[in-house]
């Protein structure tokens, strides 16, 4: 382990990072709205601890090893959670006790969207901005962005890009350098933002309504400046953009750079996750507008279709957004919500959950077996469009269903055991799990009415979620730390 090039890229990062007080502060200045000094304290905090991290050891520029890697992507996450939360605890809107303002910066961070605060269409613009910032952060990983801009750390990047982004394949490159692969992801990533927020204000936001909400779109983190949620606005076609912008923020964003790169969509049709994602988007839309028309909810099958569809591509993607209080619908609706969002987005997206392509092996695999039942001699072969996938890879996969279950019913019993209900903590643990944030029962609308033991818990499994479980639990096992 080298602790001191550690140390430098925490150090880096953490005065990087603190650059991202500025435009809440501008915005502050402007509206005059009280909290100038708040986000000036914490730049200054921030700025500090990441300069005494890197000043002594600022000349060693050793290679960055892969363990060494994996201990900077989670020493950073927490302590991006952690610095992140002192505008919240500096200000005086809201009121926020430390073990709430830290589960807001993380819930931001994560793009989980799990919020504490009530009242928030009245909350300082500047604080409204910076909570959507965190999740627009968050959403594609400032650590795949300091890759990207940081050519200091050399060959090493790879082993940050490796642990940071999501998927079960994690060696697959754009480009030949890893650093034109985080910047191409990057570019994307702001070109989607822009036309998001384009798209937003041509619908009929305000521009600072547009900007905001384009930030929680696409990088599917949930956060909003109206405590309705995209409710608030009550209009079709800004409903239509958040779908269409929710929806492929969910597909593995190297599919759009791909389409980009050669002007053409035909990316888009071989690939198999992407074909299950939109599979699995439609039986859940059709199932629950078809239940809505059954029991007599809406008159019609296009009204009941248009709630359904929003709802479950929210909900399914691990955005969050609402346009109506999902978990009051009858029957089996809302806990097939939840379960959508499980299965999650894509793999390589800014969404959460497990990620289509996981449930897409599990589910060849378990095909596979019925064959060699059938055909016990046989030699089947998995393929996803028509490549043949290593057995290391569904072996992996198989682990990390295992792990996941694991981790969840252990922390499930952490929750329950704080008083907490069965479904409360139940829908509680999968929105944080999933970096979905609404859930059911006592944390429906937020989440300031649980205790805070089962707030640092859930502070936990936003962390396990984002970091795709394996990342962070690596660095508790005795393996990972012998020499």
């Amino acid at each position: 382990m080298q602790l001191t090039v550690i140390q430098r890229i925490l150090g880096i990062l953490l005065s990087l990072f603190s650059l991202t007080m500025f435009p809440p502060l501008l915005i502050s200045i402007i509206t005059k709205d009280g909290t100038t000094v708040p986000f000036i304290a914490a730049f200054a905090v921030i700025l500090s601890i990441g300069l005494v991290l890197w000043f002594p050891v600022r000349h060693d520029k050793h290679e960055l090893r892969l363990r060494d890697g994996f201990v900077v992507v989670v020493l950073f996450w927490v302590g991006l959670g952690l610095t992140g939360s002192l505008p919240l605890i500096l200000t005086n809107t809201p009121e926020l006790s430390v073990t709430d303002a830290i589960f807001e910066s993380i819930s931001g961070l994560t793009t989980t969207g799990a919020t504490i605060i009530v009242g928030i269409d009245f909350l300082p613009k500047s604080i409204l901005f910076y909570r959507q910032e965190l999740q627009w952060l968050g959403g594609m990983g400032i650590i795949v962005l300091a890759v990207a801009i940081l050519p200091m750390l050399g060959i090493g990047g790879m082993q940050l890009y490796r642990a940071e982004t999501p998927g079960p394949v994690k060696d697959n490159k754009l480009t030949p350098r890893i650093t034109e692969t985080a910047k191409a992801l990057w570019y994307v990533y702001l070109s989607m933002t822009i036309l998001c927020a384009l798209a937003y204000w041509l619908a009929g936001m305000s521009l600072f309504d547009a900007v905001a909400h384009s930030f929680s779109t696409v990088s599917i983190g949930g956060f909003s400046t109206h405590d309705a949620s995209m409710g608030y606005f009550e209009d079709g076609w800004i409903e239509a953009v958040a779908i269409f912008f929710m929806f492929i923020s969910g597909i593995n964003f190297s599919l759009h750079f791909m389409a980009w790169r050669n002007t053409s969509v035909e990316a888009y049709w071989h690939d198999a996750e992407l074909r299950a994602y939109v599979c699995i988007l439609a039986l859940v839309c059709i199932a629950c507008a078809t239940y809505h028309v059954l029991i007599g909810g809406y008159e019609s099958f296009g009204r009941a279709l248009e709630d359904s569809i929003f709802q479950t591509v929210s909900i399914a993607t691990t955005t969050g957004f609402t346009t109506a209080e999902y978990q009051g619908w009858p029957g089996f609706m809302p806990l097939l919500l939840l379960f959508s969002s499980f299965i999650g987005a894509c793999a390589g997206s800014t969404g959460g959950g497990i990620k289509v392509i996981r449930f897409l092996l599990v589910f060849k695999q378990g095909m596979r077996e019925i064959k060699r039942l059938i055909h016990p001699s046989a030699l089947f072969i998995i393929k996803i469009g028509n490549k043949p996938i290593s057995e290391r890879i569904i072996e992996a996969v198989w682990g990390f269903f295992a792990t996941y279950i694991a981790v969840f019913v252990f922390l499930l019993l952490a929750l329950m055991a704080t008083d907490l209900d069965q479904v409360t903590a139940f829908s509680a643990l999968a929105a944080c799990m999933n970096n979905l944030g609404p859930g059911l029962g006592k944390v429906s609308m937020h989440y300031g009415n649980i205790n805070d033991v089962a707030k640092w818990i859930l502070c936990f499994a936003m962390l396990l979620g984002r970091l795709e479980i394996f990342t962070l639990l690596v660095l508790f096992t005795p393996t990972f730390w012998r020499r």
